[in-house]
């Protein structure tokens, strides 16, 4: 038997596993999660990345922007991202994965959500961390334009929690529209996560910057939509579960947040999941406590937990100072090239 070629394969794909196996370890200069947290968002030096907008105009009378990362060659991988709590195509995490998938030959595109693209969105509604029916319709009408090629979901703290609900509640289904997904610094645990934020250092740092580009849009829709809203709570509103008690669950039909949080979290869907999917939370993100995250117990066997000592909420800086923001775009360029490219969707599913 001629092993040569089985040891030159084994060879190549070296360097993926070991990428893979690599954990993340946080740079020495760069300590705790807060600073995990607040230095890469503001302060690492981030990739020009060229877009190209296209706007879905929606059955029911709404519209939803995309941002496409494309590349010449179709035949490879698209990976589609989910944004988090009031992030878009400039946040520094996705402008770092879609210069990595630009590099590497693949396409991207970043799903923006109602309301997130710039401008506010035209219904009696907005987003939230468990849509998952704007999941459906976004992955379907993508896996439509895209019928021959892998396609790959990648979700980030609130997209995190939307993506991994969505696989949970679509079981079988997600396996027609996608191959394999991940969730990054996810709160999976919604009512832990919004008490977490208002409370202490959070209050008074992370809060308000979320509060401050919430309540125009809030405002907005409710001068839009006179008697939805009440304009002097929103006004008033200093914390996540005010905003989510006066405008998310207000215009989504939930009771208040605590009853929104419940009824969103992906945390009880983790079971359900039957694609290959990564989870990856560090346990000093000040967003997500580590007690909230789900044990091995709690997901199913497709799913795969990475919880690093360090990393902040959707940092993960590595390198001598000043740091880049490297390591999660490849980690999950690696993890999705180490699952195999599938045959043409359009002939497996058949």
């Amino acid at each position: 038997m001629n092993t040569a070629p089985c040891i030159v394969f084994l060879l190549l794909l070296l360097p993926a596993l070991e990428s893979m196996a690599e954990p993340y370890t946080a740079p020495f200069w760069l300590p705790g999660g807060n600073l995990q947290t607040i230095y890469p968002a503001k302060f690492v030096k981030l990739p020009k990345v060229e877009y190209r907008r296209e706007r879905w105009e929606l059955d029911d009378g709404d519209f939803m922007d995309v941002d496409w990362v494309d590349n010449d060659d179709h035949s490879q991988p698209l990976v589609v991202m989910f944004h988090g709590l009031e992030g878009n195509s400039h946040s520094n995490y996705a402008l770092d994965l879609m210069a990595a998938l630009k590099a590497r030959g693949w396409r991207g595109v970043v799903v923006h959500f109602r309301g997130c693209s710039g401008e506010n969105n035209r219904l009696p509604r907005a987003y939230f961390a468990g849509d998952s029916a704007d999941i459906d319709m976004a992955l379907s009408r993508i896996r439509k334009s895209t019928p021959n090629t892998a396609v790959y979901a990648v979700g980030v703290s609130l997209g995190g929690n939307a993506l991994l609900k969505w696989l949970g509640e679509s079981g079988e289904h997600a396996g027609a529209l996608i191959d394999a997904a991940a969730a990054i610094s996810a709160p999976m645990d919604l009512a832990a996560t919004g008490h977490a934020l208002d409370h202490g250092f959070n209050l008074m740092v992370y809060t308000p910057r979320f509060i401050e580009t919430m309540r125009p849009k809030a405002l907005e829709k409710a001068r839009q939509f006179p008697g939805l809203l009440d304009e002097e709570k929103i006004k008033s509103a200093h914390t996540i579960e005010e905003m989510d008690t006066y405008v998310t669950a207000k215009l989504h039909g939930f009771i208040d947040a605590e009853d929104y949080w419940a009824k969103n979290a992906s945390k009880p869907w983790l079971m359900s999941i039957t694609l290959p999917t990564l989870i990856v939370n560090a346990r000093n993100d000040p967003f997500v406590p580590a007690e909230s995250l789900p044990a091995e117990t709690e997901v199913s066997a497709s799913v795969t937990l990475e919880y690093p000592e360090a990393g902040g909420h959707v940092g993960f800086v590595t390198g001598p100072f000043p740091g880049h923001l490297d390591w999660l775009p490849q980690h999950l360029i690696e993890y999705f090239s180490s699952l195999g490219l599938r045959t043409p969707h359009s002939e497996s599913a058949k």
